[in-house]
């Protein structure tokens, strides 16, 4: 309830859940279930109202600022793993990026799924701390440090793949101009 609660919010960071959930749960499988239900829950709303009200805004964002249109293509593209890189790293808060998504009409499945796998990194790892960690100790949150080695190595491999593609496209377009 509280996650569904939070995506109107669209700035609470739901690590912070993830965290409670640890905390309030006896067995850390018990939080992660928990927490993976609440975040699918908490994901639809912001999307559609994103889908249904956000279109405009997007639009008309694309037209004054080229990273909006270059973000917007490059989803098109790759939407699963643009989605995917965004939510398991943490770029911008979960909600906004949702309603973004959702404006952008990326397919609510890619979406969907995307989101929930890359928030079940942060899932774990939050959960974790919360159930096992000791908040008082500064390095309890070292924790968390795989879940942003995961993030970069995401980036990364995505980067990669993204330049390879248009290799090859520059590849397939030099030979069609010949």
């Amino acid at each position: 309830a509280f996650s569904i609660v939070k995506s109107f919010a669209l700035i609470f960071p739901p690590a912070v859940l993830f965290v409670l959930s640890g905390i309030v749960f006896d067995d850390l499988w018990t939080a992660v279930l928990v927490n993976a239900v609440a975040t699918a829950c908490s994901l639809i709303l912001p999307y559609f109202l994103g889908r249904f009200m956000g279109a405009d805004v997007v639009d008309s964002l694309k037209g004054k600022f080229k990273a909006i249109n270059k973000l917007d293509s490059f989803a098109g593209e790759n939407s699963f793993a643009v989605v995917f890189v965004f939510k398991a790293g943490g770029l911008m808060p979960s909600d906004l990026s949702s309603l973004i998504f959702g404006a952008m009409k990326i397919p609510f499945g890619k979406y969907f799924l995307a989101s929930n796998l890359g928030m079940l990194v942060l899932n774990v790892l939050w959960s974790l701390l919360g159930a096992k960690g000791d908040l008082s100790n500064p390095f309890t949150f070292l924790y968390a440090l795989p879940a942003l080695l995961f993030a970069i190595l995401a980036s990364v491999l995505m980067s990669k793949r993204q330049k390879k593609k248009q290799s090859v496209q520059d590849k397939t377009e030099t030979e069609d101009n010949k």
